[in-house]
């Protein structure tokens, strides 16, 4: 499939979940291609870097269920910061091991998990639907039950795919893509490379074939398609110009950027590059 392919799937007031994390390995590709499209009134659940910052700066997010909004070199996320200062959307507050669960929960089709995680800390307040639940078995135990986190669609993105929908990463972490592409009714992943299937078997061993094509709605070839986030060992993070998109006023980041095709987008960021030389 192409980016707008996938993009003319998605509808105002869906859930779509968003893998990578921070500014690592997001399907920044996709993210672009939602933006150029009038898709709206999101709720967004992402271990949040850019996407979640760009969504959230360009009015498309209704409610953000994250454990943070980072760009990991720049600890905050500044255009994500300045949408939820101004009461743009409504912020969901899980932290990193409940988000997890959640989507694990919806994998497996339950309605919630029980995790220890969140006891004692203040996500219990500042997240008032959060539930505990007493264990029925003989200690008792009180557990915070994670809400399952149903996803209408998923955006990944992998190093590698085949055309079938199996999927690979190269770099050091999983992340939780597979848990996002399971966790959905529908999922598609972007990457560096389609390649034949048989070529997967050859780059890394049998546990980076992380997402299989049965949860794999769509293939989207996209070289550099998580820039400018870090797609290890592909490419690495495009650190000058996380800086830029950092420090810029979004209406001015969104003009210069975002205004026409993934091309164009490609093609005045080498212009910006040149420009600092």
């Amino acid at each position: 499939m192409s980016a707008e392919e996938v993009v003319a799937r998605l509808r105002s007031g869906m859930t779509i979940g968003i893998g990578g994390w921070g500014s690592r390995r997001k399907p920044m590709a996709l993210v672009r291609a939602l933006l150029r499209t009038g898709v709206t009134d999101l709720t967004v659940v992402s271990y949040g870097g850019p996407d979640v910052g760009m969504l959230a700066a360009a009015g498309r997010i209704r409610t953000l269920v994250t454990a943070f909004g980072t760009l990991d070199s720049i600890p905050l996320e500044p255009h994500y910061r300045a949408a939820r200062e101004s009461g743009a959307f409504e912020l969901v507050e899980l932290d990193e091991a409940m988000l997890m669960w959640g989507l694990t929960a919806a994998v497996h089709r339950l309605p919630f998990l029980p995790i220890r995680s969140g006891l004692g800390s203040d996500v219990m307040r500042v997240n008032p639907r959060l539930r505990t639940v007493r264990s029925p078995y003989d200690d008792g135990e009180e557990l915070v039950a994670v809400p399952a986190l149903r996803l209408d669609a998923a955006l990944v993105h992998l190093n590698r795919a085949d055309r079938h929908g199996n999927a690979q990463y190269l770099g050091q972490d999983p992340y939780f893509d597979d848990l996002y592409c399971e966790a959905a009714d529908h999922a598609y992943v972007s990457c560096e490379r389609v390649v034949d299937t048989e070529e997967l078997a050859k780059a890394g061993g049998p546990q980076t074939l992380l997402v299989k094509r049965l949860s794999v709605a769509g293939v989207v070839e996209a070289p550099n398609g998580a820039h400018f986030t870090a797609c290890d060992p592909d490419h690495e993070r495009d650190e000058a110009f996380q800086r830029h998109y950092a420090t810029t006023p979004w209406s001015a980041f969104a003009e210069r950027f975002l205004g026409g095709s993934e091309l164009d987008y490609r093609s005045a960021v080498a212009a910006w590059h040149e420009e600092q030389l």
